[in-house]
């Protein structure tokens, strides 16, 4: 009996045994874990010079620009070239990118407007890469097994943020900001021979022959017509621009924790505990129905997990709640991209991850500006609590308020 509980619970590895799936998988996963040491580095870096939560903060506008920009072009451009050539283009932009941040910090050149800026060019790389990896996914695996190879990649890229952030606190207490970037660029070189070695994935139908920004309103138009589709961006924009307290983590771990590394570290790495947990114990997600409501339901969760940890006291504590919010948001994020996975025909897939990909990374961007921008006006608890408390109420006031939403249910159930 408690063999087939597992089986019903665990996660579902079936798409691993998929060769060009695995290799995008693992791919991934290496260079996701450089991916958030750099990004744990930076605000670390940016708060040393400037000890000033608002500035860490305005890291997000400053890469939410071409995240926006090259996201919504990145999309249109897959449904229109091999996505292999676009997913290494993207690639090797953002690894240019992070030999910049590199050599800056080498040379100690602590100038917050060229640190931006290079930010902005590590964004617009990641803006091109996302999109087409996430439609990638439906040309290599069967339809039945999309939610179980979105689970994986959710899963994969969350450990990354777990290891990531927790290596960059052994780091910056040991090797400094230099030593930081050097293992991310290191690392990303096997993200980019994963790439390397997929299968060619040439374009299909007659739309995709055509790129540019007419295809891109294409693709917002389809989300405006399907209410589904449009909430699933809705209820996640307000789920990380109200309740993402990132960018309160420096300011934190310096008022309560005396600039520990290790407690950065451990705060920074806590959400991505709970969703590689949640990840693990994910086997019952594809198999819910009323996916409307029940992203309504995790969202607020999420809310209220974030709220009840700036409340707490110790450590420990905080990284627990903030770990339950993380489990969560890895369920609101694998259904949400199944809708659009399932929803659409292939050749309006990459337009939609591109939108996709958009709210995903840039949502958390303007949380990172909403919190740094409270807590400067309003101290960085009521930043961090009334954040969380307001996507618990909002998210539910929303997401019932949307019949179509509120009554979803996947294709065949």
């Amino acid at each position: 009996m408690a063999g087939r509980l597992w089986q019903r619970i665990a996660v579902d590895t079936t798409p691993l045994r998929n060769v060009a799936y695995r290799r995008l998988w693992w791919g991934q996963g290496v260079s996701f874990i450089g991916f958030q040491l750099t990004s744990v580095t930076m605000g670390a870096q940016v708060y040393s010079i400037t000890e000033s939560s608002f500035w860490v903060g305005m890291i997000g506008p400053a890469s939410l620009v071409p995240l926006v920009v090259f996201g919504l072009w990145g999309g249109a451009v897959a449904d229109a070239v091999d996505r292999r050539r676009l997913l290494l283009a993207g690639s090797l932009i953002a690894w240019v990118a992070t030999g910049a941040l590199l050599l800056q910090a080498v040379l100690r050149i602590d100038n917050i407007a060229l640190m931006l800026g290079t930010v902005a060019v590590h964004s617009a790389g990641f803006a091109v890469t996302g999109p087409t990896r996430g439609a990638i996914i439906p040309r290599l695996v069967p339809v039945e097994e999309v939610p179980a190879a979105n689970t994986l990649n959710f899963l994969v890229g969350n450990l990354g943020t777990v290891i990531g952030p927790l290596l960059a606190g052994i780091v910056l207490d040991r090797g400094g900001f230099a030593t930081a970037y050097l293992i991310d660029f290191i690392l990303f070189t096997g993200g980019f021979y994963a790439a390397l070695r997929l299968p060619p994935l040439p374009p299909l139908g007659e739309i995709t022959r055509r790129p540019g920004w007419r295809s891109v309103n294409e693709g917002l138009g389809f989300i405006a017509r399907h209410p589904v589709v449009l909430m699933s961006f809705v209820v996640d924009i307000i789920a990380m621009a109200f309740a993402l307290p990132r960018a309160l983590f420096p300011e934190i771990t310096a008022e309560r924790f005396g600039n520990s590394g290790m407690a950065f570290g451990w705060l920074s790495a806590s959400i991505a505990i709970g969703s590689v947990i949640g990840g693990l114990f994910s086997g019952w997600v594809g198999r819910v129905r009323r996916q409307g409501i029940a992203l309504t339901v995790v969202i607020a969760l999420w809310g209220l997990s974030v709220a009840a940890a700036g409340l707490a006291g110790q450590l420990w504590l905080m990284v627990a709640l903030l770990a339950l919010g993380g489990a969560a948001d890895l369920v609101s994020a694998v259904w949400r991209q199944t809708i659009l996975q399932t929803y659409a025909p292939d050749e309006m897939r990459g337009r939609l991850q591109g939108v996709f990909h958009v709210v995903v990374a840039g949502g958390p961007r303007l949380g990172d500006l909403r919190a740094g921008a409270t807590a400067a006006a309003v101290g960085v608890m009521p930043a961090w609590v009334g954040g969380g408390l307001v996507c618990a109420v909002l998210v539910v006031v929303v997401g019932l308020a949307v019949p179509a939403f509120r009554t979803y249910r996947p294709v065949g159930r």
